[in-house]
């Protein structure tokens, strides 16, 4: 490696899920094994990867599925993590207390070390997608991790629609942004607004890279769910820190891939496109506002 790069691997685990919850754990124990087989120094999942998206409908059973975090699968994927010598980035249902859960993303070091969560901060509802049933937003901020490879920040699915998520968490230091996700398309729909809808949550994200002039790692899900109501549409893609995407899945099937970054192309991005040394924070005090009435 020149001294004017420093490479990071990343490994994304694009699945498919079932009823089962230990076999989709299997699976991600294999597909994190398969991406450190091949390299990968940080592993990302999809979010709730343990489970079929159970947000589709409003079932109390379901919250037999959450977990303390720190908990059972963060102590496996420490073990396994400190085995491979891989970071992990894990999306998991949280049981914080009697009535309150959240959608939660534990980031495990490589020795096996749990070096924290981040809670998702934005909750969606829509049909299909009754989030705000489930999960209470997340109340611990914005977060970063420093890693043994690098400084990483971790939003989650619906936080991929949001500028300010995606800014405070490169100020933060940032070196690269992670976004598990679970995301599809409604099988009764036209595929020119599946399209339309695909190529507007790619490109929300790259958008992302390039305004902070730092890589973007979205790992979604794929597969038949909701009684085959839903495709989950998969397109797990990487976009470097000009936001040029720089590998893309396919919609429809499981794929591990592994992909080289170079950290320090940040630098060179953010001198060329000065964006952080311009921005007018003084002028910003406005976006505070749900929304600007002429009244206001």
């Amino acid at each position: 490696m020149s001294a004017s790069q420093r490479n990071v691997k990343v490994g994304l685990v694009q699945s498919s899920c079932s009823a089962d919850l230990k076999s989709n754990f299997d699976k991600a124990v294999q597909g994190i094994r398969t991406a450190a087989g091949e390299g990968a120094q940080v592993v990302c999942l999809q979010e709730l990867f343990r489970s079929l998206y159970f947000c589709d409908v409003e079932n109390y059973d379901n919250f037999l599925m959450a977990e303390s975090i720190p908990g059972p699968s963060t102590e496996a994927l420490g073990k396994l993590a400190a085995e491979l010598k891989v970071v992990i980035v894990a999306s998991l249902f949280e049981k914080r207390a009697s009535g309150v859960y959240h959608n939660t993303t534990a980031v495990i070091d490589a020795d096996g070390t749990y070096l924290g969560k981040y809670r998702k901060m934005h909750i969606p509802d829509d049909p299909s997608y009754y989030e705000k049933f489930y999960f209470t937003p997340g109340d611990l901020g914005y977060k970063v991790f420093k890693t043994t490879y690098g400084t990483i920040g971790v939003l989650i699915c619906w936080d991929q629609w949001y500028p300010e998520a995606a800014r405070i968490t490169s100020l933060m230091g940032a070196e690269v942004l992670f976004y598990p996700t679970a995301i599809g398309w409604s099988t009764a729909q036209d595929e020119q607004t599946n399209q339309d809808q695909y190529g507007a949550w790619q490109t929300i994200q790259r958008s992302h890279a390039v305004a902070n002039g730092i890589p973007v790692v979205s790992v979604n899900r794929c597969g038949m769910e909701q009684n085959g109501a839903m495709k989950f549409w998969g397109g797990s893609f990487v976009a470097n820190s000009m936001g040029r995407v720089i590998y893309q899945a396919p919609h429809d099937r499981e794929e591990v891939k592994v992909v080289t970054l170079d950290l320090n192309q940040a630098d060179s991005t953010r001198v060329h496109w000065p964006f952080l040394r311009d921005r007018r924070i003084d002028s910003y005090q406005p976006v505070l506002k749900r929304y600007i009435d002429d009244q206001d």
